[in-house]
């Protein structure tokens, strides 16, 4: 039983020990991600997205439940690569994806704002 309990607190740290997958890229490694056979989503709002968004990105607004709402008609086995203004929706958005099943999920560091300022393109 006292082993038990001594090891009881390290089989808890290693569970809880975050995973060193990477789950943010660069826009230029981002960039690389991008193939047919990636999902690319644009976790703003529609007004957002109007604005200028990634060529053939799919809008799915995070903050509004969208994405939510529709994850199950994405595919598992694809990868998933989000962006959002500044990275901190699509983190949240990948977050929730990874606890949902999805294993290759990855967002835009530094959002749509990093990717303008690295000089990548911008469909209208």
């Amino acid at each position: 039983m006292r082993t038990f309990l001594f090891a009881l607190p390290l089989v808890l740290l290693a569970c809880t020990t975050p995973s060193t997958e990477v789950t943010a890229l660069p826009p230029d490694a981002f960039s690389a991600r991008i193939s047919h056979k990636a999902q690319l989503i644009d976790v703003r709002s529609a007004g957002e997205f109007g604005s200028g968004h990634l060529a053939h990105a799919l809008n799915l607004d995070w903050s509004s439940g969208e994405l939510e709402a529709n994850s199950t008609k994405l595919d598992k086995t694809r990868p998933v690569l989000l962006y959002c203004a500044s990275g901190r929706r699509s983190a949240a958005a990948n977050d929730y994806l990874r606890v949902n099943g999805f294993t290759d999920v990855v967002d835009l560091d530094g959002g749509i704002n990093a990717w303008r300022s690295a000089g990548l393109p911008v469909e209208p």
